[in-house]
């Protein structure tokens, strides 16, 4: 338990070290905390403060940083933010449009790279296997562009190859029968139903649902980009990184591994508002350089997702967490309505 001196004291700290990414040592403590304390009362409490593993002394310098430690002491207890607002111009009014969903997830990644100048990553949400609507068009001879809609908007493509050549007429009439009989169901449960079905449909109409039914299940349970990733470049001009090579090197191994960033971000979809995970305070963010600050989204009230920031454990946490909170908002908002 600290107490409210050294509360003081220990949050001077970490917004000085924030702002200048330099070893604060007492005297600049003293003026940043406006507490009027001698020299040696403050080295006393920056002792107390460095025994209880809140900050540390690095060799090359009389100053202290903090440690992941006093970070989360930091963003936990200390951390004061407006959400909702942001301030400057250049972060005024963002807008993500609502379009389909591949396009809202590239726009929020951009988004918070944009406004964080840091790294901004989001967790897609699964694709459904479910239909929507689906379309033929004769493309040539034999040859047709399938059209698939899911419930969430999401639109896949497929050209197929048919051994009948169909008439744009039979494709609307076969399009039309499915859209009335099957949207809404699994395309596994079409094809079994199509199954049961398929002695009292025409044999031309029954070939071509048979090939749609094909088609459409490939497309909306094809791989997709789980995770995307926005802004990595931004971390080559952070102060905490270019001098360290290495440090670098594994801040892209980690955008390399798309899995371990998915496991990161699934562990806030279970909670409410922004997440901080600290560098280096659990396997969670196993490397100390690297901090996250996230949190889910949803469509229509239903968490389906999450997004956030990667950047230096140095980072303006306050402007963070209102980045990502509004981002939230917006790819929920925009989610829940399309057209």
């Amino acid at each position: 338990m600290l107490d409210d001196r050294s509360k003081l004291l220990m949050k001077a700290l970490v917004e000085r070290y924030i702002a200048d990414g330099q070893p604060v040592g007492s005297r600049t403590l003293s003026k940043a905390s406006g507490l009027e304390l001698s020299a040696a009362t403050i080295r006393n409490v920056m002792a107390d403060l460095e025994e209880l593993g809140l900050i540390a002394s690095p060799h090359t310098s009389a100053g202290r940083v903090p440690t992941a430690r006093g970070y989360r002491l930091f963003v936990d207890t200390m951390l004061t933010t407006q959400r909702g607002e942001l301030s400057g111009a250049s972060m005024s009014a963002p807008v993500i449009v609502a379009e389909q969903p591949q396009k809202v997830i590239a726009s929020a990644a951009q988004l918070l790279s944009s406004l964080s100048n840091f790294v901004g990553v989001v967790v897609a949400p699964k694709r459904s296997s479910v239909f929507r609507h689906i379309e033929f068009l004769r493309l040539s001879d034999r040859r047709l562009l399938v059209i698939i809609v899911s419930p969430e908007g999401d639109v896949q493509n497929r050209v197929i190859f048919t051994e009948v050549d169909y008439t744009q007429s039979q494709l609307l009439e076969v399009a039309n029968f499915l859209n009335a009989h099957y949207a809404g169901l699994t395309m596994e449960q079409v094809r079994e139903k199509l199954k049961a079905e398929v002695d009292h449909l025409r044999v031309e109409i029954a070939s071509l649902m048979q090939a749609a039914v094909h088609v459409s299940s490939e497309a909306l349970t094809s791989p997709q980009d789980d995770v995307v990733i926005s802004g990595e470049r931004n971390l080559l001009t952070v102060s905490d990184f270019s001098s360290d090579m290495d440090q670098l090197r594994r801040a892209f191994d980690l955008f390399e591994q798309k899995t371990q960033l998915m496991r990161l971000l699934d562990s806030s979809t279970q909670a409410e508002g922004v997440r901080i995970f600290i560098g280096g305070e659990s396997q969670i963010v196993p490397f100390e350089e690297l901090s996250v600050v996230s949190a889910p989204y949803e469509i229509d009230g239903h968490v389906v997702g999450t997004l956030g920031v990667i950047g230096p454990t140095r980072m303006a946490y306050d402007r963070m967490i209102q980045i990502v909170d509004i981002t939230s908002k917006l790819v929920s908002n925009a989610l829940s309505h399309q057209k």
